[in-house]
C-alpha cells in the first residue's frame, strides 16, 4: 500500500493540488474583475476553465481505469443530448456515480456547464468545492425555510445561462447503502409507501421547486439509472485510484417537462412514481440480469483528458 500510495496517489495528488489551485485563482481573478462587468462573458469563460479542472477526473475513469461504460437510450435522447437545458435525475449508488455523469457530459460537449444542487458544506472543499462556487452549484442548508428561497434564487438565474447547462439532482438526498435502504424501509411502512429495494424514497421539495421555477426555460429531464455491473463490487475512490476497473449499466431517459403535471402534488407524486420503477428495474437486472429495453451504446474514450493530463505532467 506504501509503494501504491507513492507512486500513484502522492503523484497525482500533487499535481491535481497545484494545477486545481492555479485554476482557482484564476476563476477568483475572473469572479473579482469580469463577474461584475458581465456575468455571460465571466460565466463563457468560466466554463472553459472550470472544464480543464473536470477532465483531470475524467482521465482516471477513462485513462486510468479503463472504465466501460454501457449506455442504454433512444435515438432522440442521443440526438439531443448537448443540445438542450436539462435537469437531470439520478440514483445516487456511491462514489462513482457523479464522474460517470461528468463523462457523459464530456462526450455531450457540456461538461463546462454541468452544475448540481449540493450540501452546503462541499463548497468549502479546496479546489473542487471552490471550483463549483465560482461554477455557480447551487449548496442547501438542510433547512427548508433557508432552501426554498436558495433554490428559487439559484434556478432563477439559470434563466440567462448562456451556453447549454446540465443540473443534476440526487433526489434520494444521500447515497444507497444497507443501512439508509433500513431507513427508507422504515419511512416507507409508517407513510404506506412501495418497500424500497434498490434505491431510497426521493425527497420530493427540491424536484418540485425545480420544475417549478425552470419548466419555462428547460425543456427536459434526464431520467437516469445508474449501476455497477452486478458481478463486480462497489467501486470506490481507493479502487479507483488503485487502477481497478469496472463496468457500468447506465440508462437515460428523456422526458419533456411540459408533460409533468402542473400541480407540486402532482409533480411529487411522478417523481416517486419515477423511482419505484428504477427500484423495479434494478431488482430485474440484479434478479434476471436484464437491465433495460432501450438499445445498448458504448462510449468511447475523448481525447481531451489525455491531452490535458500529458501536459500537465510534462
Amino acid at each position: 500500500m506504501a509503494i501504491f500510495a507513492t507512486f500513484v496517489i502522492v503523484p497525482f495528488g500533487l499535481l491535481f493540488l497545484v494545477s486545481g489551485l492555479i485554476i482557482n485563482l484564476i476563476q477568483l481573478v475572473l469572479f473579482i474583475f469580469v463577474h461584475p462587468v458581465s456575468r455571460k462573458v465571466y460565466r463563457r469563460i468560466n466554463t472553459s476553465v472550470v472544464k480543464l479542472l473536470w477532465l483531470q477526473l475524467i482521465w482516471l475513469v477513462d485513462w486510468w481505469d479503463f472504465i466501460k461504460i454501457n449506455l442504454y437510450a433512444d435515438a432522440e435522447t442521443l440526438e439531443l443530448l448537448g443540445k438542450e437545458h436539462a435537469l437531470v435525475l439520478s440514483n445516487h449508488r456511491g462514489d462513482m456515480d457523479w464522474l460517470v455523469g461528468w463523462v457523459m457530459a464530456q462526450h455531450s460537449g457540456c461538461l463546462g456547464s454541468t452544475l448540481a444542487i449540493m450540501r452546503n458544506e462541499a463548497k468549502y472543499f479546496p479546489i473542487i468545492g471552490w471550483s463549483m462556487w465560482f461554477s455557480e452549484y447551487i449548496f442547501l442548508e438542510k433547512s427548508w425555510a433557508k432552501d426554498e428561497k436558495i433554490l428559487k434564487a439559484g434556478f432563477n438565474q439559470l434563466n440567462d445561462f448562456p451556453t447549454t447547462f446540465w443540473l443534476a439532482l440526487f433526489v434520494e438526498g444521500t447515497r444507497f447503502n444497507q443501512k439508509n435502504l433500513e431507513a427508507a424501509k422504515v419511512y416507507a411502512s409508517l407513510k404506506g409507501l412501495p418497500t424500497p429495494r434498490n434505491v431510497l424514497i426521493p425527497r420530493t421539495k427540491g424536484f418540485v421547486s425545480a420544475v417549478t421555477h425552470m419548466r419555462s426555460f428547460v425543456p427536459a429531464i434526464y431520467d437516469c439509472t445508474y449501476t455497477v455491473h452486478k458481478k463486480q463490487t462497489t467501486p470506490t475512490l481507493l479502487r479507483m485510484f488503485g487502477g481497478q476497473s469496472f463496468e457500468v449499466n447506465l440508462q437515460m431517459r428523456r422526458y419533456k417537462m411540459s408533460q409533468l403535471p402542473e400541480t407540486a402534488d402532482g409533480i411529487a407524486q411522478w417523481c416517486q412514481d419515477l423511482f419505484v420503477a428504477k427500484d423495479s428495474q434494478l431488482e430485474n437486472y440484479f434478479t434476471n440480469d436484464v437491465f433495460s429495453d432501450l438499445d445498448v451504446h458504448q462510449i468511447g474514450r475523448p481525447i481531451k483528458p489525455l491531452i490535458v493530463r500529458h501536459y500537465q505532467i510534462i
